[in-house]
């Protein structure tokens, strides 16, 4: 969960570094470094803290060179130190940065230590360092010296080295963990996300597993992992630079909450060309749907949470046996396999390593079939697909998911739409119904987003709270979970979330009056279940927070605080209501003071165990 960007040029590349670890900010930021070939030395800069910090060292050192690399952290080995930060540097000669885990690590650090090394961080980075070095000056190339330490690690990583006495070259490897090259005009880039180079060039390489290359200013040389020469498409990149910015936006989280009516439209546009047909999920959907006979969805955290709202629709809509697993869980378990489930992993970045493990172990049991709801092209977890829908939220850079779990929650309901049609469970009105009800989502959304004020005025009462319950029924009860997930990570209110039906059977003994309990209340037929539960809550001296559809009829009283949304608009109703509590997380965040956009110990794209 690191960010890594390199650059060999024929200008001084400080200036590229400091601009992609800004941009990969979100993926660690515990502390930053850049080191750079200057003369016969390797200069490094590394700081504890965010990317603004190490930029003012390098400043005040006037660093300069014109092959360097850079890392942003998300500790994993190692607590928050200097020492701890990368670039990783093996007796002044070679110089690491690397994403992801080193399984055997400490297996490499006795062998390496009886070679004479000794360590100064307590990284398992460092041991990339020294093992390069090893081979190096054993009389490798650099590009071998790369290639021979890589094939020794276990585990997953992406890393980018430079050498003293290699001007001319930049090499770097991928097993795991997201690395893609970026083609410049007589320079060259590496890079975790295009974001991080997208101002220097949009051509992109996108590695794949075991690639190893040799960046020069003039081109770019790839060993696959069988050690062939390997060529890879080159693409080019959509990603805007205004889609990075904030532009009049405080933080990305606010800018992303309010992004999702354009986010929603972008994606239900894919379902509106193609209908609720097979060809949505690619081309072999044709041959692979009609076989199945239920459906696998392998995820984590808010994506997990998504994976539990499909149940629902997959089940109630397809009338297909829907199972939901957190990823991290199922790959270290003796799950049963039908062969005839379709396996469907759902990951905003792609590279979430525990549920392309997870993937990976599924077919191993004799899954056949694979679908990918993913929001990156050309990323790890589609590759390994036979089907894919992209969602089209654009770049979500704050933390804390918000348009990507919206447009998961499309991806999802189109795939049981489109597998009850197949099964004869949707007719054509019905089908043409649920088309009208995505047509007008995002105008719900965009009702729900006009709540700002009112949600912003409950953020005060939260703010002063310890704990919190988010409640919910049916096909909102994920809805709440979300909620709760949302307000514990960027706030740091403890909050849970229960089944409305399940506040009797022990947590309603938390309720009393320092207990905010936030309910969600879609006018549906579980609605007046609801109410009962409510009541119940009332009785103990709890206060409650409504969101309650327009056509409820729910009335404030006293310790009963109402939010109306829009009128009900269905089995959609998820979407709609995940707006107000995205946003009651994000008030109260605010109003807490909190780094809403770098919560303390997260990262965005979770690439480590």
């Amino acid at each position: 969960m690191c960010g890594i960007v390199g650059a060999i040029a024929a200008r001084n590349v400080v200036p590229v570094l400091v601009d992609g670890l800004k941009r990969l900010e979100y993926r660690g930021y515990d502390s930053a470094g850049v080191a750079v070939l200057a003369g016969d030395a390797i200069r490094r800069v590394r700081r504890v803290g965010r990317v603004a910090e190490m930029e003012n060292a390098a400043a005040e050192e006037s660093l300069q060179g014109q092959v360097g690399i850079g890392h942003t952290r998300w500790a994993t080995h190692g607590g928050v130190t200097e020492p701890n930060a990368h670039p990783h540097v093996s007796f002044g000669k070679i110089a690491v940065v690397h994403n992801g885990i080193i399984e055997n690590h400490e297996e490499q650090r006795e062998r390496l230590k009886g070679l004479g090394y000794a360590f100064e961080s307590q990284t398992d980075t460092e041991v990339i360092a020294h093992l390069v070095h090893h081979y190096y000056q054993a009389g490798d190339s650099l590009f071998d010296a790369v290639k021979r330490a890589s094939r020794e690690l276990t585990g997953a990583y992406a890393i980018g080295v430079i050498a003293v006495d290699r001007p001319d070259e930049l090499v770097c490897a991928r097993m795991g963990c997201p690395l893609l090259v970026g083609l410049g005009d007589g320079e060259n880039f590496i890079a975790s996300d295009v974001s991080a180079i997208v101002s220097a060039t949009r051509r992109v390489i996108f590695l794949e597993e075991g690639d190893i290359g040799r960046l020069t200013r003039d081109g770019v040389e790839l060993l696959d992992k069988d050690d062939q020469p390997a060529q890879r498409p080159v693409h080019v990149s959509d990603v805007s630079l205004a889609s990075l910015e904030l532009g009049p936006y405080s933080h990305f989280m606010q800018k992303e909450i309010h992004e999702q009516p354009k986010a929603l439209s972008d994606t239900i546009d894919a379902v509106q060309d193609y209908g609720f047909n097979p060809e949505l999920f690619g081309e072999r959907a044709g041959e692979v749907l009609p076989k199945l006979e239920g459906v696998k969805i392998l995820a984590c955290g808010t994506s997990y949470y998504a994976g539990l709202t499909a149940k629902y629709w997959i089940e109630t809509i397809a009338g297909v046996q829907c199972d939901v697993e957190i990823a991290s869980e199922y790959r270290y378990r003796s799950a049963w396999a039908n062969p005839n489930y379709l396996v469907t992993t759902i990951s905003q970045s792609g590279e979430t390593l525990d549920t392309m493990e997870a993937l990976k172990y599924a077919k191993e049991l004799g899954h056949r079939y694979a679908l990918s709801i993913c929001n990156v092209r050309e990323s790890a977890i589609p590759r390994a697909s036979e089907l894919v829908f992209f969602t089209r939220a654009g770049a979500e850079i704050g933390v804390a998911s918000t348009k990507a779990f919206t447009t998961q929650l499309v991806g999802l309901f189109a795939l049981a739409v489109t597998l009850g049609k197949m099964r004869g469970k949707v007719s054509a009105a019905d089908e043409a119904r649920y088309l009208d009800e995505l047509r007008h989502l995002p105008g719900s959304v965009q009702h729900a987003l006009n709540l700002e004020p009112q949600i912003k005025a409950w953020a005060d009462k939260f703010a002063a709270k310890d704990n919190a319950l988010f409640l919910g029924r049916g096909l909102h009860f994920p809805i709440a979970l979300e909620g709760a997930l949302k307000l514990k990570e960027i706030s740091y209110i403890h909050a849970e979330a229960y089944p409305a039906g399940e506040l009797k059977h022990g947590p309603l003994a938390l309720v009393d009056e320092d207990m905010p309990v936030v309910v969600i209340a879609p006018n549906d037929t579980l609605l007046e279940k609801v109410k009962s539960n409510m009541q119940e809550v009332r009785a103990r001296g709890g206060e409650l927070f409504v969101f309650a559809d327009l056509d409820s009829h729910f009335s404030e009283s006293d310790g009963v605080h109402v939010i109306r949304t829009p009128r009900h608009v269905g089995v959609l109703s998820p979407v709609v209501h995940a707006i107000p509590v995205q946003m009651l997380a994000y008030h109260v965040a605010l109003a807490r003071g909190t780094d809403v956009d770098k919560p303390r110990n997260l990262a965005k794209s979770v690439t480590v165990e």
